[in-house]
């Protein structure tokens, strides 16, 4: 906004009690001065802009809301808490969109302005990008899911896997077990195919981990550690002697591992 004055520290005065704000807070512009002319008399007037200095949860939130206008998702982005966390809302209509399968629209955003907010900063604090409340029903979720397996693992005295999960989810999970009288948790494997294994204290050394995920943990983990991979489906697979097309492909040669390498976005960069 832009304020005038017979001189610049009228101008910036005035400016400063319309703001309600103090000349630390604000980002203060000469536009135009006064000159002086004969016999020292002022000719003109003095005119300054004066806004608001942006707080680093405020630089956040607009990185955001100019994040979410490239990638053209009609969201809005707004600051609704600045204590420990800095957490940031988004409103959208729809939300599918915007949180993305398991959330991995949010975390991506939620890495970006954890960045922005603490370039320069000795201390990290923790950035939070949360839509419909997505964050807690998740980890209820989780919660629910880890108090399951607990069950499961303890009974069969076999380790369960879990299927990869970002930093965030992990840390649901080991908090949830902490105090669990019969099992303990780590995690295995290499980003973006990290993931918790539930091992039962009374552990039958014998039997092999239960897979409790559903989208081919046991493939990921193989993968993650350079071993084979094989193509999805039974029929038609190269490797299948029997079935359509039941040819084996390339025998006698040996096939060079695939390495790929993926991009994990969360928030935080381990877990407990």
């Amino acid at each position: 906004m832009e304020f005038t004055g017979k001189t610049v520290e009228e101008a910036k005065a005035l400016g400063l009690e319309k703001l309600g704000i103090t000349e630390e807070k604000a980002e203060i512009t000469v536009i135009e001065e006064p000159v002086k002319g004969l016999f020292g008399r002022l000719k003109g007037k003095a005119v300054v802009s004066i806004k608001r200095k942006e707080t680093d949860a405020e630089r956040a939130v607009n990185f955001v809301q100019g994040i979410l206008d490239i990638m053209e998702m009609s969201a809005d982005a707004m600051l609704t808490s600045e204590g420990d966390n800095t957490v940031i809302t988004l409103e959208s209509k729809d939300s599918s969109q915007v949180i993305g399968y398991r959330g991995e629209v949010l975390d991506a955003i939620q890495t970006l302005a954890g960045a922005v907010l603490n370039i320069g900063k000795k201390e990290y604090k923790k950035v939070v990008v949360d839509c419909e409340n997505y964050r807690d029903r998740r980890e209820d979720t989780l919660i629910k899911l880890a108090k399951k397996l607990e069950e499961k693992a303890t009974e069969m005295r076999r380790e369960v896997v879990l299927e990869p999960m970002s930093p965030f989810e992990r840390r649901i999970i080991h908090t949830a077990l902490s105090d669990s009288q019969t099992v303990t948790t780590k995690s295995d494997g290499k980003e973006p195919n990290r993931y918790v294994v539930i091992v039962p204290n009374d552990k039958d050394e014998f039997a092999k981990p239960y897979n409790a995920g559903r989208n081919g943990n046991d493939r990921n983990r193989r993968d993650s550690r350079g071993g084979k991979k094989f193509d999805k489906g039974g029929r038609g697979n190269k490797f299948n002697k029997g079935g359509r097309g039941g040819q084996r492909s390339g025998m006698g040669e040996k096939k060079k591992s695939t390495i790929s390498f993926g991009t994990y976005l969360g928030n935080s960069l381990k877990d407990n």
